[in-house]
């Protein structure tokens, strides 16, 4: 039987990835894969994360299983971190929420409760959006519509088409929407864009599924989830799915958290409930490491206020390398490359074709997805010459 199987492409991401791990050029440039590194070309811990871990280890007694949504100050914390700590629908008990394994796995759960409540239910995408998000939730049976998001001649938000298009999602549709720091874009909505979806979502009775991956790298914690809050304030429902992989480093421990907003506490407990039992036929249990050291970094306010520093300093850091990056392609370039100062995160289209993609790979060890995203942290001072002079030369 299994002989019959085919083997398959590597994922087009990881294995540009491979590619430029394979290459021995020493000058080459990899900003394919979306994970933060600092000047020395790593990807680092965080010394609050170092400190938590090293306090759970010595407190550790067992192995023994967590509860299946988690640890409670991981639950308490992220819950805060996301809706923030005054929220009204957190004091009237109408948040839920249930750890997962990474963002992937928080997407997931969300999907899983779509289709118990609405089998097959239409999910609202953006073009573009993440690879993975179609695979991740058409698995579990969702279908799909897209929406314009992404104006190429802009390099910004192309919101009257985006609202042209989500007119026709109704009641029962599901609007998935990118909480800040768009991947693979950078282009986020302002709040008055949000403030007018969420006009839409009280008119037309479409539930919000909100993405937010990378909060805290591009403005600030409170500003990334500014969006998403506004819509929680004036909703009846929405779910969110919420990652620590970028903004604590914890990508390997995959810790990831699905919120619920009910419509009143019971509806809240139901859908964690629903969630629970989701989990359960999905993959058993709760990952621990990962959500142990969250939780203890955010319940402890030493801790807390540590980690929001070396957050921010990251921050600054990602924002910076992008006016360097646009200061150093003006200076050899006759192109307006000020587009990426305008963005958020770590994610952004150069507008290069693919053929100028591939050449700069061929040519110059220069490793982007054919689409020219590229990861903005995967610049330093060591090899940002050498991106903009290849830019330069393919153009």
């Amino acid at each position: 039987m299994l002989q019959s199987l085919e083997k398959l492409p590597p994922d087009p991401i990881l294995g540009l990835a491979a590619a430029a791990r394979a290459d021995a050029n020493p000058d080459k440039v990899d900003l394919t894969v979306g994970i933060y590194m600092d000047e020395t070309g790593v990807c680092p811990v965080f010394e609050a994360v170092q400190r938590a871990q090293g306090m759970l280890v010595e407190e550790e007694v067992s192995k023994a299983y967590l509860p299946p949504v988690g640890p409670e100050a991981f639950n308490t914390g992220m819950r805060a971190l996301v809706f923030g700590a005054q929220h009204p629908a957190l004091r009237d008990g109408r948040i839920s929420s249930i750890a997962a394994p990474g963002g992937c796995g928080a997407l997931r759960i969300g999907a899983e409760i779509i289709n118990a409540a609405t089998p097959g239910a239409r999910v609202w995408v953006s073009d573009p959006t993440w690879p993975v998000h179609i695979p991740l939730l058409g698995s579990v049976g969702l279908q799909f519509e897209t929406y314009r998001y992404y104006d190429p001649q802009s390099h910004g938000v192309n919101f009257e088409a985006m609202r042209d298009d989500l007119k026709q999602a109704k009641s029962g549709d599901i609007v998935l929407l990118h909480g800040c720091c768009h991947n693979p874009c950078g282009a986020d909505l302002t709040l008055a864009q949000w403030a007018e979806i969420a006009d839409m979502a009280e008119h037309q009775g479409f539930t919000p599924f909100i993405d937010i991956a990378y909060q805290g790298l591009g403005e600030s914690l409170d500003a990334d989830a500014a969006g998403l809050r506004l819509l929680s304030e004036r909703l009846p429902e929405m779910i969110v799915a919420a990652s620590c992989s970028k903004n604590m480093g914890l990508y390997r421990e995959r810790t990831g958290v699905t919120l619920f907003l009910g419509h009143d506490a019971e509806n809240a407990d139901a859908l964690v409930s629903q969630a629970a039992v989701a989990a359960r036929r999905v993959y058993s249990m709760p990952p621990a490491h990962g959500a142990l050291i969250a939780g203890r970094i955010l319940e402890d306010a030493t801790l807390t206020a540590n980690w929001q520093q070396e957050l921010a300093s990251m921050c600054e850091r990602i924002n910076g390398l992008r006016t360097q990056l646009v200061a150093g392609l003006a200076q050899v370039t006759d192109r307006d490359f000020s587009f990426i100062e305008r963005e958020n995160g770590m994610f952004s289209f150069l507008g290069l074709s693919r053929e100028q993609a591939v050449a700069l790979r061929e040519q110059h060890s220069v490793y982007m997805l054919d689409s020219s995203r590229i990861n903005v942290a995967g610049i330093n001072a060591g090899n940002i010459d050498a991106l903009v002079q290849a830019v330069a030369k393919v153009l």
